[in-house]
């Protein structure tokens, strides 16, 4: 039975989201990214009205509802901008080192290898999405050859995270969804974000947009007032001589040339207008700072800082904005992930996930770790040197390696 028909049977009343179902049912229940009818989105221009109004609706408190807010999201994506600073910051947690380890604080590298894979990575992910778009539902596919056969997302518009329910079609009522926290779908799915979660898109949309019609606003200047307007004037009364004319203005082009009419004038009228940049420009980086502000909590990470100690300022808080989403990855790794990872056979129990740091120095700094230990008197196996810098080691020599 597919997710489909588990819907129409649930509807008819045949069963509930709490009978318990076969585990061939089960089986095909897990498919809820691919059985719901999804729709295809309607693009249509924002703006902050629209914003506005959908952001009242996702709030409402007896029938909330996201779907136009997140048509502005997905709208507000387009904009490069907001979409670099996303990257940067979701790339600077993804670039971490990891391990698992047990409860002596060991590393069990077998155990690591089970996460370098497609499936996690797709994990991660979508946990750091949830920083943006607000609560997001996770699901995993059967477990084939010791790993997630896939990683999805739930789509958005179909999730009702302040009911915790599933809708087969973003119009149904709430009492024709089902649970994803009361039924068997609660063991092959993972919430990211707080129910009522709505990211950090809400606050940045306002800026894309109004960024988006200065960018248009702009072109329409640049249009009227970008090039200079040609005139002809002549004393001519044939209506062929005034014809030939029109033509020639029509087409002229960087080596334009025209034979005119004796007695017509030929005027280039050029726009004095020149406070265009202060207008749209001006507001166009207004719009970045405030969307680099949202997402990375400073400026010059992605933007040209004006001096190193400021640029050392804002990286400083730029990093502990990415210490923090990887403390939510963690966490929700080592608090939903991994007990749902045992559910299903993989051996996982009195295990965690840890970051591991360590392998993220550059090799200036284990360079400068090896010689402070060194010089701190501490012996090292020369096995360590052999393996890391792949040079045969035959013995010491009465001098330190660093004199």
């Amino acid at each position: 039975m597919n997710i489909k028909e588990f819907f129409n049977f649930q509807h008819k009343g045949i069963i509930s989201p709490r009978k318990k179902l076969s585990a061939s049912d089960k089986r095909h229940l897990r498919k809820v990214a691919i059985e719901i009818n999804q729709r295809t989105d309607y693009l249509t221009k924002k703006d902050i009205q629209d914003w506005r109004n959908a952001w009242q609706i996702a709030i409402n408190i007896e029938r909330p509802n996201r779907q136009q807010l997140y048509d502005i999201y997905q709208d507000s994506l387009v904009d490069l901008h907001l979409s670099g600073c996303i990257e940067q910051r979701t790339n600077m947690v993804l670039k971490k080192s990891f391990r698992i380890i047990g409860q002596d604080g060991k590393e069990n590298e077998k155990l690591t290898n089970i996460f370098e894979t497609e499936w996690f990575k797709d994990f991660m992910n979508l946990v750091l999405e949830s920083r943006y778009w607000g609560h997001s539902l996770i699901e995993f596919g059967d477990v084939v050859n010791g790993k997630f056969s896939y990683c999805n997302l739930v789509p958005r518009k179909h999730v009702i995270p302040e009911k915790k329910i599933i809708l087969k079609n973003t119009y149904d009522s709430f009492s024709n969804g089902i649970s994803y926290v009361e039924s068997e779908l609660a063991d092959w799915c993972i919430e990211a974000g707080g129910s009522h979660d709505l990211g950090l898109l809400l606050k940045c949309s306002p800026s894309a947009i109004s960024k988006r019609h200065m960018l248009s606003f702009w072109d329409g200047f640049g249009e009227m007032f970008g090039m200079p307007i040609r005139i002809a004037k002549t004393s001519s009364r044939d209506e062929n001589d005034a014809t030939r004319i029109e033509n020639m203005l029509e087409n002229m082009g960087a080596s334009s040339w025209g034979l005119f009419p004796d007695g017509t004038e030929i005027q280039l009228i050029e726009s004095s207008r020149g406070d265009a940049f202060n207008v749209y420009d001006k507001r166009i980086d207004r719009a970045n700072s405030e969307i680099s502000k949202g997402i990375l909590n400073q400026t010059m990470t992605i933007d040209s800082g004006s001096s190193l100690s400021q640029s050392e300022v804002h990286l400083e808080v730029f990093n502990n904005v990415v210490e923090k989403d990887a403390d939510l990855l963690r966490d929700t790794i080592n608090d939903k992930l991994l007990p749902l990872m045992c559910k299903h056979g993989f051996p996982l129990e009195n295990y965690r996930f840890a970051w591991d740091d360590a392998v993220d120095y550059s090799t200036q700094d284990m360079k400068d770790v090896e010689q402070m230990l060194l010089n701190a008197g501490y012996e090292i196996d020369s096995q360590y040197f052999i393996d890391k810098y792949n040079i045969p080691i035959l013995a010491r020599n009465k001098q330190d390696f660093f004199a």
